[in-house]
């Protein structure tokens, strides 16, 4: 199991390796992420990953292009239902 730690209310959830962040949504109460599509198609789910980026699967090309075609660029940016979990990770929805 795996500690992802949701900012800024601190919030803290236990997932099993290899779990979709989507499963995240039956878990939190405070700092939900907005699931939309849960394809990468619709950009609800932006999250910035405060610590803990290496413990999740790598971007793929398309992802980093839509986040840019967003507004989020950088590394620390993701779409939550594109995530999946190998480590802990501290998150926030991004803004």
């Amino acid at each position: 199991m795996f500690k992802i730690k949701m900012m800024p209310s601190e919030t803290e959830v236990l997932l099993p390796a290899g779990v979709q962040l989507t499963e995240l949504e039956h878990e939190l109460r405070e700092d939900n992420i907005p699931f939309g599509c849960k394809s990468g198609a619709c950009g609800a789910c932006v999250i910035e990953v405060l610590d803990g980026l290496a413990n999740l699967n790598n971007k793929e090309e398309d992802e980093d292009e839509f986040l840019e075609m967003l507004g989020f660029s950088g590394p620390g940016f993701r779409l939550a239902c594109q995530c999946q979990l190998n480590g802990a990770v501290t998150l926030r929805v991004a803004k």
